[in-house]
């Protein structure tokens, strides 16, 4: 991928009127009730730059109730805007070189398009030169100024030295009330000092003073003579060609076992079929065209038999048979192998029988080793191999750089096989940023619940989408919060009758920090946990205990983990007097133990480096850094809120559940800073602990 796309908003697209920005991880889940609009948000998206087909139609596109007002408009409203991070480095280097600018001017760029078809980019970090601080440019003048005192008029210099003072003097005097200096004030100054003959210059001692306030104000002048990047046309050509193609996926068509050769051939050819039928004809299309079968050769290499052949004729039909047995069988071995390499959650044998005009897809594996068709497999198995052949196949390289939005994916098919349908969007995410709608909990990932965006109708009657998966008084939002809530409440039902291990945390940001911890540790081997871990919010410390019970087996508590400040110090002791007693007590960890910090809480347990950029976001001031005044001594916390205070900073509300989610997204990117051995030390002690 060049770029990543960060975020996006859609703007009087179909039933939304203003999205706000959706921010985008590299699986982005979009939930909500059937005609909430979330497959709007999906196809505004799609149209920014689609693969393939996604003409925009200002007609069906437009809101109906603008569409009077706008239809006639000259200039058409822009509907959707991209932000995406640039990640190649030539790319990068491209830009910085044409347009003159530094790299964290071009770092990010908005990409929008209007409904006549426009495309408009613009780089949200790049900020035009305002001008410079008077106290540098004062000095200088001032060291002119005395440089010019102390020197000697020529003998043909008389008033020259005079002059010059009064210029400075004046410049200085232009200068002094100004907040910033501007290209106005230094185009004065430079012209003021310009009118130097060179030839009067040899024996004079003032005059190459002259000189060098010119060169220097020159200099100055640069900065403002830099463009935007956006406005060099080779830029914009550079950012449009390496933009991500939007690939969009409604209709998967998936396989029937048994399958009519004639009408394969008829239908495609035809352009009247329904959705359904044409999805299927598509994966029946693309089926033959991977394992180089040709439907119609099939049908006529398995003819039946005609009577009263001649050996010379029962021969060669004989070799055509065992020709077509020979190229099903190595159709079906390619298939085969491909797929295994594909989908990790089986090892399925593929065989394609041929007869007259009937072909046939059969499945085996090594638990089930008997053939079966496949239609008489589970659905999952149908829909993955359909995707399978629709994604990889069809699409050859075209999602080599692409970001994949798939409508409503695995709706048919068993919870089961929707759970695992998250796993093998982790694994597609690798190499293709996916955005996904459903209306299922099965496919909202417990372990990665920041993914997750509520799609509702709004009191006006629009789209909307929110980050707050809080439940709400406003009815349809509830409804579409419901599934990740439900979501929530099976992962807890997992724990309970699948044999996961448990652990009580206090709250999300605990969750989403101890959560990106353990995914770290076992994708770099650091752990290999016999059980899936399972970190569950209690909501606070006081609400330990409830869900404690709730979770717990008659043989054994859960785990806990507990921060190591004043009221997790006295609700630890109360949990070891009324419900962890005995040796259940070493099944609460805490946070302290685990750092240097007293008074630590679970943020203290995170390197610096994965806080730093989300901190200098929202602790931005003109005066002070804060990671210049960041103790790493003592609870980082207390001296956040110190510093917002102290500079009249207000935090976000939910600031740490925020800094959690940038934290995550950090460590499992793939620009990860490197971490202190330490740190990783201390993760794998306390994770070494919780899973035995």
């Amino acid at each position: 991928m060049k770029m990543q796309l960060i975020r996006y908003k859609v703007f009087q697209f179909k039933s939304v009127m203003d999205s706000g920005w959706i921010n985008c991880d590299d699986v982005t889940t979009l939930v909500g009730v059937n005609e909430a609009g979330k497959s709007n948000l999906l196809l505004a998206l799609w149209k920014l730059n689609p693969a393939q087909d996604g003409e925009i139609n200002f007609t069906d596109d437009m809101p109906v109730t603008l569409l009077t007002e706008l239809r006639k408009k000259e200039k058409k409203p822009q509907f959707i805007t991209a932000e995406f991070r640039i990640v190649d480095r030539e790319l990068i280097q491209k830009i910085v070189k044409l347009a003159g600018c530094n790299e964290e001017d071009i770092e990010t760029v908005c990409v929008s398009r209007d409904y006549d078809g426009t495309k408009f980019i613009s780089f949200p970090n790049y900020h035009p030169f305002e001008g410079y601080l008077p106290g540098e440019i004062v000095d200088y003048l001032n060291e002119k100024l005395e440089q010019i005192n102390n020197s000697t008029e020529g003998r043909t210099e008389a008033g020259i030295k005079e002059e010059a003072i009064t210029k400075i003097q004046s410049a200085l005097a232009e200068i002094n009330d100004c907040e910033l200096i501007g290209d106005e004030e230094l185009a004065s100054i430079e012209t003021a000092f310009s009118q130097i003959d060179a030839q009067e210059m040899k024996t004079s001692t003032i005059r190459p003073l002259m000189l060098q306030v010119v060169e220097r104000v020159k200099e100055l002048r640069k900065a403002f003579e830099k463009q935007s990047p956006a406005s060099v046309a080779d830029v914009r050509k550079l950012v449009i060609a390496g933009m991500p193609k939007f690939v969009y996926y409604s209709n998967y068509g998936n396989l029937d076992s048994e399958i009519y050769l004639p009408h394969v051939i008829e239908n495609l050819n035809r352009k009247d079929l329904s959705s359904v039928t044409a999805a299927k004809v598509r994966t029946l299309k693309v089926l033959f065209e991977y394992v180089n079968l040709d439907p119609r050769e099939i049908m006529e290499m398995g003819g039946p038999r005609q009577v009263g052949l001649n050996d010379a004729q029962i021969e060669e039909y004989n070799e055509k048979t065992k020709q077509r047995e020979i190229l099903l069988q190595s159709a079906a071995t390619k298939l085969t192998r491909d797929f295994r390499n594909w989908w990790k959650q089986g090892e399925y044998i593929f065989d394609f029988k041929a007869d007259g005009p009937f072909f046939r897809i059969w499945v085996s594996d090594s638990k089930r080793p008997e053939r079966i068709p496949l239609e008489n497999r589970s659905t999952g198995l149908q829909w993955f191999l359909s995707f399978y052949l629709v994604f990889l196949v069809e699409s050859k390289d075209s999602h080599e750089n692409s970001i994949l939005l798939l409508d409503e994916a695995g709706l048919s098919l068993h919870p089961l096989a929707q759970k695992d349908l998250i796993s093998f969007f982790d694994n597609l995410a690798l190499s293709n940023q996916i955005i996904h709608t459903t209306h299922s909990p099965f496919l909202v990932s417990p372990a990665n619940i920041e993914r997750a965006r509520v799609v509702y109708v709004d009191k006006e009657g629009y789209t909307a989408v929110s980050e707050d998966l809080r439940a709400a008084e406003d009815r349809q939002r509830s409804k579409s919060v419901y599934a990740i809530h439900a979501a929530l409440g099976l992962s807890v039902s997992d724990v309970i009758l699948q044999g996961c291990r448990p652990v009580i945390v206090e709250g999300p940001s605990d969750q989403y920090y101890l959560n990106a911890i353990k995914q770290y540790l076992i994708s770099n081997k650091l752990i290999a946990p016999k059980l899936e871990v399972v970190f569950l919010p209690s909501g606070g410390v006081r609400g330990i205990s409830q869900l404690a019970s709730l979770i717990s087996s008659k043989e054994s508590l859960p785990y806990v983990i507990i921060d190591s400040d004043r009221n997790g110090k006295a609700y630890r002791d109360k949990l070891i007097k009324e419900l962890y007693t005995g040796s259940e007590s070493e099944k609460i960890i805490e946070i302290g133990d685990y750092t240097s910090i007293s008074d630590a809480e679970v943020e203290d347990t995170i390197p610096f480096a994965l806080l730093d950029r989300y901190l200098g976001h929202v602790l931005h001031s003109s005066d002070q850094e804060f990671s210049d005044c960041y103790d790493d001594k003592k609870p980082i916390i207390p001296q956040i809120e110190l510093f917002a205070n102290n500079n009249e900073i207000t935090l976000p509300d939910g600031y740490k559940v925020e800094m959690a989610k940038a934290a995550k997204v950090l460590l499992q990117g793939k620009r990860a800073p490197e971490l202190p051995k330490e740190y990783v030390d201390r993760w794998v002690n306390m994770f070494s602990k919780i899973c035995g």
